[in-house]
Formats: C-alpha cells, sequence, structure tokens
C-alpha cells in the first residue's frame, strides 16, 4: 500500500514593507474608531432600556447608571431580606439551614432563646424556642444562587426586593444584619406555631405550610406500577 501524502503546508511569502510597517492597517482601525466616536459624539442617542432594540445613529450600548437603569427580569433574585412576623419579629427560628446550604458560608447566625413565662415573654414566642440574636449576611460573598430561600422552613429569608446590593466605601458597609435585612410586609402562615398551639405538639388542623413544597402521597395506582416487574 502507497504512503498517502501528509498535509503540504504552503511556502510563507516574504512580508512586504508595507506589511513590516503596519501603517495601512493602523490607518484603517483609527479611522473605524473616529467614525464612531463623532457619531456616539454628536448623534442623538436612543434611550431605550433595552440595548439590542435602540436605534439611530448612536449606537452606544452602555447604560448611563444611575441615570439609566435597566428593569430587571421577573424572577431577579435581588438583595436578601428577612421576613417579619405581624409582631414584628423575624420568622426566622435559627435552625441554621440556610447557613447549612450555603454553598459561599456568606451567613453568619447567632442563635438564642426566647424566655419562657414568668420570665416575662409571651408564650407565643416561648414556642418556638429560638430566635437569631445575630443574623449577618456577607454581600460580597453571596453567589446569588437563592438555596437560602429554598432551605428555610419557615418562609422566614426572601430575596424579592427586586434591588442588588448598594455600593459601599468599606467592606463593614456589606454585611447585612438583622436592622437591615429586617423589611417588607408581613407575613403569617395558618400552621405557624406560635398561632395554632401553645407547645411543640402536632397541631390538630389540616393547614400545610403554603410556603413549602411538600409531595402528594402515592396513589394505589402509582403503587401498583412502581411495584409491578417487568
Amino acid at each position: 500500500m502507497g504512503k498517502t501524502p501528509g498535509y503540504q503546508v504552503p511556502e510563507s511569502q516574504p512580508e512586504t514593507v508595507r506589511e513590516k510597517l503596519y501603517l495601512p492597517e493602523l490607518i484603517k482601525g483609527l479611522a473605524v474608531t473616529t467614525r464612531h466616536f463623532l457619531a456616539n459624539l454628536f448623534r442623538g442617542r436612543d434611550t431605550n432600556p433595552e440595548i439590542l432594540d435602540r436605534k439611530g445613529g448612536n449606537l452606544m450600548s452602555t447604560v448611563s447608571y444611575p441615570e439609566e437603569k435597566k428593569p430587571y427580569a421577573v424572577g431577579y433574585r435581588g438583595l436578601h431580606r428577612l421576613v417579619p412576623r405581624e409582631d414584628g419579629r423575624p420568622r426566622c427560628v435559627a435552625c441554621y439551614m440556610c447557613a447549612t446550604a450555603c454553598p459561599a458560608q456568606c451567613i453568619y447566625i447567632e442563635a438564642g432563646e426566647y424566655p419562657t413565662a414568668p420570665d416575662g415573654a409571651d408564650a407565643a414566642s416561648a414556642v418556638i424556642e429560638k430566635y437569631p440574636v445575630k443574623f449577618i449576611i456577607d454581600e460580597l460573598r453571596c453567589v446569588v444562587c437563592g438555596l437560602c430561600v429554598e432551605a428555610c422552613p419557615k418562609d422566614a429569608i426572601r430575596m424579592d426586593t427586586g434591588t442588588h446590593a448598594p455600593p459601599a466605601y468599606e467592606r463593614p458597609g456589606f454585611l447585612w444584619g438583622i436592622d437591615r435585612l429586617l423589611t417588607g410586609p408581613a407575613v403569617a402562615h395558618p400552621s405557624d406555631p406560635w398561632l395554632k398551639r401553645p407547645d411543640s405538639a402536632q397541631p390538630a388542623h389540616g393547614h400545610k405550610e403554603a410556603h413549602m413544597r411538600i409531595a402528594h402521597a402515592p396513589t394505589p395506582v402509582e403503587i401498583t406500577r412502581f411495584d409491578k416487574k417487568d
């Protein structure tokens, strides 16, 4: 069998004096830059927030923030907030599930216990026993994944503010505590323990927490299908 000839590399042509000087291509590049500069400087600018839909001679795509703000999408995960109860206290029960699920480890919690009644605490808060003495989120470390919201069993933390963390000159300005996070309207669910029962026993009512994703019980048809052997 004959050998298959390999790829023949064409011989490189020697560079001309024009190519060695790079002046023609340099002048072409400067001409393009100058043309766009003059067009963006003297022509009217379309301020349509959708950059790709802008029309006219000035096609500058930069958003002049904060004078111009591009609206966020409906599903945008904004800045965190702690959801308050109807009495103004945070819904958080200091279970550490959000801090455990956080891949960036940007949530710090210190738990405390509500004092029981004769010490002066209301019985409603004493039912849940614990509350966050400190709840701090490092917004610089946050990767905006939303896992803290999904992990919370009490709908105590949300990312529905529609805003991002404001700028700050020093790093402590990005450490948000309870005083800054506890905002928004109060939220109550029928199964909240401080609303339905005086102790930790299973409630008699049939309400399920509206914010939790509770799987349905399998039907007899599904059980038969899964148990059926091929």
